[in-house]
């Protein structure tokens, strides 16, 4: 296997171990879940700059020397600025874990939810549940409505088909309604 095949079956496993670190409930082993996630990355992303090669900044290569072609140094630069900010990171997550730790009733650092975040959601079933019940309620009475509407045209129909019997009883050679628009006397 090449080293580079290696560096990239590496970063992921890091990368696999820190994500499953991160979905823990403990405040320690989310802040070891973030920086071995963040380890991960960054070799990923040095396994991504290219195979490996000469330094990048060599001045004046004497002749003989290795002429291989120099490497990129934005990955490199790139890495460096993401350790220095996971370090910045980590060392606020610990303070936070401390100090939780000092305020807290408990020995342990799991991570608890918010008293905030518990009465959003409780809001959020009430309003979900009321909804629910207005549904409920309005197709209840749109089905009534229905019903009301469905009643009122059949009894309309039978008073129009009634009406006609009757003019046909009547007069029977006028069939027609009367709504002649042509305005044509045959």
């Amino acid at each position: 296997m090449s080293g580079t095949v290696v560096l990239a079956a590496a970063g992921g496993a890091l990368v696999a171990a820190g994500v499953a670190l991160v979905l823990e409930r403990s405040l320690s082993r989310l802040v070891v879940g973030m920086l071995v996630l963040g380890n991960g990355v960054n070799l990923l992303i040095l396994t991504g700059g290219g195979p490996a090669g000469r330094a990048p900044i060599l001045h004046g290569v004497p002749p003989g020397a290795d002429r291989r072609p120099m490497n990129d140094p934005v990955p490199q630069a790139m890495i460096l600025t993401a350790i220095v900010i996971a370090l910045g990171t980590a060392a606020f997550a610990l303070a936070i874990a401390y100090r939780s730790g000092r305020l807290g009733d408990s020995d342990d650092d799991d991570v608890r939810d918010d008293i905030e975040d518990r009465r959003v959601t409780r809001g959020r079933h009430e309003l979900r549940t009321q909804v629910r019940a207005r549904r409920r309620e309005f197709r209840e009475w749109s089905r009534e409505q229905r019903g009301q509407i469905r009643g009122a045209r059949r009894e309309l129909r039978a008073g129009i088909r009634a009406e006609r019997e009757r003019r046909a009883v009547d007069d029977p050679g006028d069939l027609d309604d009367g709504d002649d628009e042509s305005g044509s006397d045959r």
